[in-house]
């Protein structure tokens, strides 16, 4: 009995059983413990280098949102893909599946869970919790909930733990079905994904000192001094007095002063130049947090106009379809939870999708356009279903079928159709018959003298160089050059009428 394989080439035979004896080929050979020392931790710090540097956890990135620059963006963000449309699309799953996971879904606070699960491109990763409830016969999450990302880490198998007290330092294992976890850019090295505010940490920052320092020199310098001078012989307590004089100057306008003491008020002059600086580090600070946010930044110049300011208010497209494409990729996780548990792993899940309609109708409309200039021609229930029209909205089209026009050109269509009918049965059939048969005959050949199929497959490789097709290539390209000369001149003709 021949073993199972298969003929990579003529000469190598690849045998599945020997493939099914080498476990090795589905193991990982590159892993954390082969290369770094062992240890008694399931901890995987996260490789963050901000979070490295302050040895803190995301809990840092959170005291960011308090900042009015950061916050605004955020819900810049969330609000970009909330206004998208969002729904379930079958796909291949069953009508009865797709009707299912609607109904659950539309149980749920979607616009609470697409909020909590936009957290996951803030801090790079957002777990979730499924609450379980039995429905009938059926089982479904009664609630999605985000649950702090701090209170969570990867072990060294990237696999999500829970930092129960009393689960010591290895914390507790996650059950698959109870936790999915939306990330952002995740990858081996890194399961906690990439976190925006990552970007965001030094400027803000760096925003928040400048700021500090910009409120100490205005108070110094955007006053004028008032400077008081007394006799040489005075004392502390009349020095104190004249201080005290001067400081209720400053704040009220008025002041009263012994008679041999003196009032001078001097200008800052000369210090616009230091304000700048303060100035230009802060408006460099809010550029790089917007362009880390939304992926632009014309709304902080100065020298921008209403128009670059609106635009700059937006999120760019490619933001915004990236979180779109965590949460899409989170629910559907969800749904395939779902759709095992209670119709099994091999049935279709619906997806779940988020999309521009505006985009979408603009190249289904160039889209149409470019099918009907070449000929399409779409019914008044397609344009009724695509374009949200109402009936009556399209004029009736007229049918065509015994008009004159319709009938020349069926008749001429006909007569194109006979004539060149008779030009190809005008070629010798047993000419294109010979080579036909001649070409495939090593094929035969090849056939009738294998023992089994392994060596079949063998022959006909070695077989095929030898194959003469160059008779058999010429006539029909004789046959396609009929063909393509009698539709120009058809063409020509249609355009002397």
């Amino acid at each position: 009995m021949n073993s199972p394989g298969l003929w990579v080439s003529p000469t190598e035979f690849v045998n599945f059983t020997d493939t099914q004896r080498r476990p090795a080929l589905n193991r990982h050979i590159a892993t954390r413990g082969r290369i770094e020392p062992g240890g008694f931790s399931r901890h995987l710090p996260n490789p963050d280098p901000i979070l490295k540097a302050q040895g803190q956890d995301i809990q840092i990135y959170r005291d960011l949102r308090s900042s009015a620059l950061v916050g605004g963006n955020i819900r810049r963000r969330k609000a970009a893909v909330l206004s998208l449309e969002r729904g379930l699309k079958r796909a291949d799953a069953p009508a009865k599946v797709e009707r299912f996971v609607c109904d659950w879904l539309a149980d749920l606070d979607l616009d609470r869970i697409l909020r909590e699960l936009l957290d996951a491109p803030l801090y790079g990763y957002q777990p979730v919790e499924l609450l379980w409830q039995p429905v009938g016969q059926y089982l479904v999450p009664q609630d999605l909930l985000g649950k702090p990302a701090e209170w969570f880490f990867y072990d060294p198998d990237n696999a999500l733990r829970f930092r129960a007290k009393d689960a010591g330092n290895d914390g507790e294992a996650c059950d698959p079905q109870r936790f999915i976890v939306a990330r952002q850019d995740a990858t081996y090295a890194n399961p906690y994904g990439f976190p925006d505010l990552s970007m965001c940490f030094w400027p803000a920052t760096f925003m928040r000192g400048g700021l500090k320092f910009w409120v100490q020199f205005t108070e110094k310098y955007g006053s004028p001094w008032v400077i008081g001078k007394h006799p040489r012989g005075a004392n502390d307590h009349e020095t104190d007095l004249l201080l005290d004089s001067l400081e209720a100057m400053v704040q009220d306008a008025v002041a009263a002063i012994p008679d041999d003491a003196s009032v001078q008020i001097i200008e800052a002059a000369g210090k616009a130049g230091s304000a700048d600086v303060y100035r230009q580090l802060l408006e460099y600070c809010r550029s790089e947090i917007n362009v880390a946010m939304l992926g632009q930044n014309q709304t902080t110049e100065k020298d921008s106009n209403r128009a670059s300011a609106t635009a700059g208010a937006e999120v760019t497209h490619d933001i915004r379809d990236g979180d779109a494409g965590i949460v899409a990729a989170a629910l559907n996780a969800c749904i395939r939870h779902v759709v095992d548990l209670n119709f099994g792993p091999h049935v279709a899940a619906p997806n779940y999708q988020l999309w521009q309609q505006e985009e979408i109708d603009k190249s289904l409309a160039q889209r149409d356009k470019a099918l009907t200039e070449s000929g399409v021609q779409f019914t008044n229930a397609y344009w009724q279903r695509t374009y949200n029209l109402q009936e009556g909205d399209l004029r009736k089209t007229p049918t065509v079928t015994g008009s004159p026009a319709f009938s020349e050109y069926q008749s001429h269509s006909a007569l194109d159709q006979h004539a060149l009918d008779q030009a190809i049965n005008g070629l010798p059939a047993n000419v294109l018959h010979q080579h036909s048969q001649h070409a495939i005959a090593p094929l035969i050949a090849a056939l009738e003298h294998s023992p089994t199929d392994a060596d079949a497959l063998g022959r006909l490789a070695a077989a095929n160089p030898h194959m003469d097709t160059q008779a058999l290539e010429q006539h029909l390209a004789q046959l396609i050059f009929i063909a393509n000369t009698w539709g120009h001149l058809s063409a020509t003709a249609d355009r002397e009428d």
